[in-house]
């Protein structure tokens, strides 16, 4: 009789791969990069373990946004005083923080609980062409379609 495999924390193979952002949608970037950080293009995937990689995001200031997203797509936060509400469209974020909109749009995409707080760590993004993790030596991850 087989048993269902579960992987275990410590037998975990971690690698880092690198995206280039330039002229992709970021819906699509957000959702490939969740998978890969969830490690569910592995095939020892368990869903209560972290078996994701790491993924580095170059030129996240180049990223596509479909439609008139960048004047009415909005992002809010609020201070928590009365008042406080702020509201910032997704053109001045691409603007001024180009890593916080990627950001975002890949923690909505992973599980809202201790294991997602975790594997958050492992994203790195970074608004030009340079990152200080060549010692890694990440591997070129070409996204599907």
């Amino acid at each position: 009789m087989r048993t269902t495999y579960m992987a275990k924390p410590n037998e975990v193979e971690r690698k880092w791969y690198i995206i280039d952002a330039t002229d992709k949608t970021l819906g699509r970037l957000a959702s490939e990069a969740a998978s890969i950080l969830r490690g569910k293009h592995k095939p020892q995937f368990t869903p209560h373990v972290d078996t994701g990689d790491f993924v580095i995001i170059i030129n996240a200031e180049k990223i596509n946004l479909t439609g008139k997203k960048l004047q009415n797509k909005k992002y809010y936060r609020h201070s928590l005083y009365p008042g406080g509400l702020k509201v910032t469209t997704a053109g001045d974020m691409l603007k001024n923080k180009p890593e916080r909109m990627l950001e975002l749009a890949i923690h909505g995409m992973l599980p809202k609980n201790r294991l997602g707080n975790r594997i958050k760590l492992k994203l790195k993004v970074y608004a030009g062409s340079e990152h200080p993790h060549q010692a890694q030596q990440p591997e070129v991850w070409e996204l599907r379609g």
